[in-house]
């Protein structure tokens, strides 16, 4: 069985394609690659080698330390904030951080945990972590080396949070962000009760108008899944650009599952999501 399994994931994950899905849409449209079906055609993705630099900066008498990561040449390229979640920026985080730079962007990677000398998977939120990822924002525009104007915000877990407060709070999307991106966010304060964790969703998400574009595996908590999947039809019910990608066989944390733990899954869901944020920075962040 595991397999037959493995098999219809391969099929379905190959090249551009991804069983993946929002059933809202009838046709295939969003996912459907004529040159891959009919002539065979694989996409070509970017490769760079990476500089990665340490740094800090200043907020309210806070210093953050960051990883900046980027191409190893002096061109400019497109910005994206890169904003962990509960576990920190650790090394199976930073190695996401790592592939993403290596499509071709500046990423700038705060670490606001240990500013604030927070311990890994805290349970409450400390709001003034937020004020710290706003600044972030003005750090990395102010750079030299970017090739756009404004950004796109990318995360995971409670950093989706953080972003969406980014967004919307600070009044960062339009002027200052262009898109958002996140791997099985919280979409929800992490201090509201439980009822709201499970049936409800951040009251921010109303709010949201930048392109959106979240991903997912079939196995993720039902307390998360739900609020996600309610998230992205209210913002669908409010005709913006968001789109929700499931992908089969995987769960939480696909994205950076270390090897003893790792599955054929994991990584093809990870190789396929890492291009569709490419393509959608790309189409947005200009």
């Amino acid at each position: 069985m595991k397999v037959l399994s493995s098999l219809v994931l391969v099929l379905g994950l190959l090249g551009p394609l991804s069983v993946s899905a929002h059933p809202e849409k009838e046709d295939n449209s969003w996912w459907w690659d004529k040159q891959w079906w009919e002539d065979g055609k694989l996409p070509t993705v970017s490769n760079h080698k990476l500089k990665l630099v340490k740094g800090s900066y200043e907020n309210n008498g806070v210093e953050v330390p960051t990883v900046l990561i980027r191409p190893a040449d002096k061109k400019k390229y497109p910005a994206i904030l890169f904003v962990h979640g509960r576990r920190g920026l650790d090394e199976l985080v930073l190695r996401h951080a790592k592939r993403l730079a290596a499509r071709g962007f500046v990423v700038l990677a705060p670490d606001v945990y240990k500013a604030h000398f927070i311990g890994t998977h805290p349970i409450e939120h400390d709001y003034k972590l937020e004020k710290d990822l706003d600044k972030a924002v003005d750090v990395l525009l102010a750079r030299k080396d970017i090739s756009t104007k404004k950004a796109c915000l990318y995360s995971h877990t409670r950093g989706g949070y953080y972003t969406l407060k980014i967004a919307t709070t600070f009044k960062r999307q339009k002027k200052h962000i262009s898109c958002y991106v996140s791997y099985y966010p919280h979409l929800q304060d992490p201090n509201a009760p439980e009822p709201s964790q499970v049936y409800g969703y951040a009251p921010e998400i109303d709010q949201l108008k930048i392109p959106v574009l979240v991903f997912i595996g079939d196995e993720e908590q039902y307390q998360r899944r739900r609020v996600i999947e309610t998230s992205i039809k209210v913002l669908k019910e409010k005709k913006r650009d968001a789109q929700l990608v499931i992908y089969p066989g995987v769960g939480r944390g696909f994205d950076f599952r270390p090897e003893h733990v790792r599955t054929f899954a994991d990584d093809l869901a990870s190789r396929d999501a890492i291009q569709r944020a490419e393509r959608f920075i790309r189409k947005h962040l200009r």
